[in-house]
């Protein structure tokens, strides 16, 4: 099956909304220092690189890891548009507490409704079942090894999150990290009590 259109074009609208809807948030208190942000940036860029340049489909990389299928492009459509729905809906429930990086914002409120109540990290949730719709449809194991790179990426900026928000709202957020997993519904973190204690 053929990735040129849907895809790329469900990828891309995505992130003209994100750009766009950026421009409504709360001015920044406190954020992640400019090396940090470079390192997760690169790193998720490298991710979608590995999914959609031409020049990753070639030895190891381009191996066929699931076959050509329709099935194998319905269910990675299906996951696609699922995990941007989802990553969406969390983006509106945020609101102007929203940030693209790893961010304090003035006023800053801890939102625990809508997909909050689900996972503390429902935007990268989203994204990487996004991610992983993609790979699933196109079968090659470059498309695995991009969502192993962006589960990396997302557990490391979501720690570096958790700091400001324990050092923000203390025994609250600790509560909410007991309660609500961080990447997978049902799953709270270990790591995270811990953090606290």
């Amino acid at each position: 099956m053929n990735l040129i259109h849907f895809f790329p074009s469900a990828w891309t609208a995505f992130a003209i909304y994100w750009v766009v809807s950026a421009g409504w948030v709360k001015r920044t208190k406190e954020s992640e220092p400019r090396s940090e942000r470079f390192g997760h940036v690169s790193l998720t860029v490298l991710a979608f690189a590995l999914v959609f340049w031409p020049g990753f489909r070639t030895g190891a990389l381009g191996w066929q890891l699931l076959p050509p299928s329709r099935i194998t492009y319905i269910t990675g459509a299906a996951l696609l548009v699922a995990g941007l729905a989802f990553a969406v809906w969390a983006r509106v429930h945020l609101g102007q507490n929203w940030s693209g990086t790893v961010t304090l914002k003035e006023g800053h409120q801890l939102i625990r409704t809508g997909p909050y109540a689900l996972v503390r990290h429902p935007i990268y949730t989203g994204i990487i079942i996004g991610l992983a719709g993609t790979a699933v449809a196109q079968g090659q194991f470059r498309g695995a090894i991009a969502v192993a790179l962006m589960v990396g990426v997302f557990r490391l900026k979501s720690r570096r999150e958790e700091l400001l928000m324990i050092k923000e709202f203390g025994d609250e957020y600790a509560r909410y990290q007991k309660e609500v997993g961080a990447l997978v519904p049902f799953l709270p973190s270990r790591k995270g009590r811990q953090t606290v204690s």
